[in-house]
C-alpha cells in the first residue's frame, strides 16, 4: 500500500523566534519512504535536523518576524496490515525488563501515574499482561468523550479521569499512566493516521496520538481512542508523553494561524 502524507503549518511571529519542529517521520520508517520527507518553508529559511534522546528527528530553525509556512508532502510504502495484536502473555517481571524500558514505568509530565496507582490496582489488579492492557484500553475508551473544543494543552491523565473529555492525546496519556501503574512499560507516540479501511471521520484530519506497550520482549501498538487495530499508521515521534514530541516549540511567541494535515491511500496506476 502507498500512502501520501504531509502538512501545511503556518505561524505568525511578532519578533524573531527560534523554534524546534518535530514534524518528520521517525527514522525507523526511513526505508519505507518512496519520496523525500523534507520540510520546506515559505519564505526560505535555513534548517538543520538532529536526533533527540528518544531517537526522534527534530528540526531547528530561526524564524524571523512575520508569517512563515512550513510544508511537506511525501509518499511512503506501508504493509497495509492492521496493528498487530499482542499475544496473550503475562506482564514481564520488572527484574526481566530491558534497562531502556524502565524509563517508561515512571510518572511523567502528562502521565501522573503516581496519582492513579490505587485506582489502577483496584480496577485492574487481577489482570496481567495483554489482558490488562486491553482492559485499560476498554476503560479509557469508555471514560473519555472525544471533543476538539475541549482540548487543553495542560490536561494530564489525572485530569482526564475527572473531566471525562479530551482529544487523542488525552486517551493516550490516561492509558499510558494506568499501564505504568500496573508495571507495564508504556510510551507515547504521535504520527499520521488516515481514515484508511474505516469510515471517514467527521472531525478534521489531524496528527494522531496513540501508545505502545512492552510485552513479550517487544513493543506493541495500542490505541485507546479508536480501540481497534488500524491500518496505515506512520509514526513521527515517541517519548514519555506529549511533552517529548510536541509538534512545535517556540522560544518566544509563534501564533498558529494554519494547520492542515493530509494522510490518504494513494491509488497505484499501471
Amino acid at each position: 500500500m502507498l500512502i501520501e502524507a504531509g502538512f501545511d503549518v503556518a505561524f505568525e511571529c511578532p519578533a524573531a523566534t527560534p523554534m524546534i519542529l518535530q514534524l518528520s517521520t521517525h527514522p525507523s520508517r526511513d526505508a519505507d519512504l518512496l519520496t523525500p520527507d523534507r520540510i520546506v518553508s515559505d519564505p526560505f529559511l535555513p534548517m538543520r535536523s538532529y536526533l533527540d534522546l528518544f531517537g526522534n528527528r527534530v528540526t531547528r530553525v530561526e524564524v524571523p518576524s512575520g508569517l512563515v509556512m512550513f510544508s511537506n508532502r511525501f509518499v511512503i510504502q506501508d504493509s497495509g496490515e492492521p496493528d498487530e495484536t499482542p499475544p496473550d502473555v503475562r506482564t514481564t517481571p520488572i527484574a526481566d525488563l530491558p534497562d531502556e524500558t524502565l524509563l517508561f514505568l515512571l510518572p511523567s509530565r502528562y502521565c501522573d501515574s503516581d496519582k492513579l496507582a490505587d485506582f489502577a490496582w483496584s480496577q485492574f489488579g487481577k489482570l496481567s499482561g495483554a489482558l490488562c492492557v486491553q482492559a485499560i484500553c476498554d476503560f479509557v475508551h469508555a471514560k473519555i468523550r472525544f471533543s476538539y473544543p475541549d482540548a487543553s494543552p495542560t490536561r494530564c491523565a489525572g485530569d482526564s479521569m475527572h473531566e471525562g473529555v479530551g482529544v487523542c492525546r488525552d486517551f493516550a496519556h490516561l492509558a499510558i499512566a494506568l499501564c505504568r501503574c500496573m508495571n507495564i512499560p508504556a510510551r507515547y507516540c504521535t504520527g499520521y493516521l488516515g481514515d484508511i479501511g474505516v469510515p471517514i471521520d467527521i472531525n478534521p484530519m489531524d496528527f494522531s496520538a496513540w501508545f505502545e506497550v512492552f510485552l513479550a520482549g517487544r513493543w506493541y501498538t495500542k490505541d485507546a481512542r479508536h480501540n481497534h487495530p488500524r491500518i496505515g499508521r506512520i509514526v513521527m515521534g515517541r517519548g514519555r508523553d506529549a511533552a517529548d514530541v510536541a509538534m512545535s516549540t517556540a522560544f518566544g511567541v509563534a501564533n498558529l494561524v494554519r494547520f492542515e494535515v493530509v494522510t490518504q491511500e494513494q491509488v497505484e496506476h499501471g
